[in-house]
């Protein structure tokens, strides 16, 4: 199994939800909401997509130890807005 795509949808101002598909068709939901960064968030979650897209989705500890510790703002709120 390995996740085939991640997409992004904004159900009204200032929220927004993450949508991660298997091949398998599992579905899985987040909110990666961070108030005043709209678009910077957005474009983290397209960041960390281009990394997640094709791998396990069951290794959930390693991929977030692995874009915690390469993202440019470690630990930083976009950062760990866009990753939770």
């Amino acid at each position: 199994m390995k996740i085939a795509r991640i997409d992004q949808y904004f159900p009204r101002p200032r929220m927004r939800l993450v949508k991660i598909t298997t091949d398998d068709g599992i579905v899985g939901w987040g909110e990666s909401t961070l108030e005043g960064k709209p678009r910077s968030t957005m474009a983290a979650v397209d960041e960390m997509a281009d990394y997640l897209v094709g791998k396990d989705p069951l290794r959930i500890e390693h991929h977030w130890q692995h874009i915690y510790r390469s993202a440019f703002f470690r630990g930083g709120a976009i950062a760990m807005s866009a990753l939770s």
